[in-house]
Formats: C-alpha cells, sequence, structure tokens
C-alpha cells in the first residue's frame, strides 16, 4: 500500500505547474503562478515518497469567502484517495477558519461533480441559489 505525507502550505510553482500539466490545465506564466501561490490562504500537497502527487489550494477572504482551487492528482495516481485526502484537509481548514454561514465554492470540471457531492458540495442552480457564472479576462492578451 502506498504510503502519502501530506504537506500543508507547501505548494511550489514548480509542483503547481507540473501537476496542471500533467491534466491538461491551463497554462500560466511563471510569474503570474508567482503571484497568485504568493496570495494562497491555504494550500496541501500530497507526496509520494518524495515525488508530488496531489495539490489543492483555497483562495478567499479567510473567513466569509473560500475558494476551493487547482485540485490536481496525476493521473497515474487516480482512484487511490489522493483526492479525498486532499479535499479533507481544504475543507477543514475552512471549517477552523471560516464563520458561521462562511461561503466554500469551487467550479468542477464535466464529470467531476460527483466526487465534490461527497464533500457536501451542490450542483447550482439549487435551492434559492442561481447558477454559478464564470468569465475568461484577458484573453485577447498573449499567455
Amino acid at each position: 500500500m502506498e504510503q502519502y505525507c501530506i504537506e500543508r502550505d507547501a505548494l511550489t510553482p514548480e509542483i503547481y505547474e507540473s501537476l496542471r500539466a500533467k491534466v491538461s490545465l491551463q497554462y500560466y506564466g511563471r510569474e503570474d503562478v508567482k503571484e497568485a501561490l504568493s496570495r494562497t490562504l491555504f494550500s496541501v500537497v500530497i507526496r509520494e515518497g518524495q515525488v508530488p502527487v496531489g495539490i489543492g489550494r483555497i483562495v478567499g477572504d479567510g473567513r466569509i469567502v473560500f475558494f476551493i482551487k487547482d485540485v490536481v492528482v496525476d493521473p497515474s495516481r487516480q482512484n487511490r484517495g489522493i483526492g479525498r485526502m486532499i479535499m479533507e484537509e481544504l475543507m477543514c481548514y475552512i471549517r477552523q477558519h471560516g464563520c458561521p454561514n462562511a461561503y466554500a465554492g469551487l467550479m468542477a470540471l464535466t464529470g467531476k461533480e460527483g466526487f465534490y457531492e461527497k464533500f457536501g458540495f451542490h450542483i447550482r442552480p439549487h435551492e434559492g441559489q442561481g447558477s454559478g457564472m464564470t468569465q475568461l479576462v484577458n484573453t485577447d492578451l498573449p499567455s
């Protein structure tokens, strides 16, 4: 059985870029990644030995709003409970730091909604909540 190590607030640009590339997520320039990670409230890196195999992070205001980002598991290590470990760590942080009725949100990749439902998230629209909405900005700028 694999031995995994959980590291809190250890996400580096190198780990971030490497794991996101393995699942073909949007590329961002190194300086943009460094700036974004410097503003992360909390992050988690899961390692198998010395190898990073999963990441996740939280952005937000630290009290009322928490947004889960970049939950990524190396495709060769998926379906081994690593995603669950990441989400348990992230949700623990939110429960510890959020005020009463704090808001936790995320945007699931297509087909991954069921995974997040296991942690209490629901698909919108839902009971008095409208649809989630997103917008990509600066798409005309070079990346």
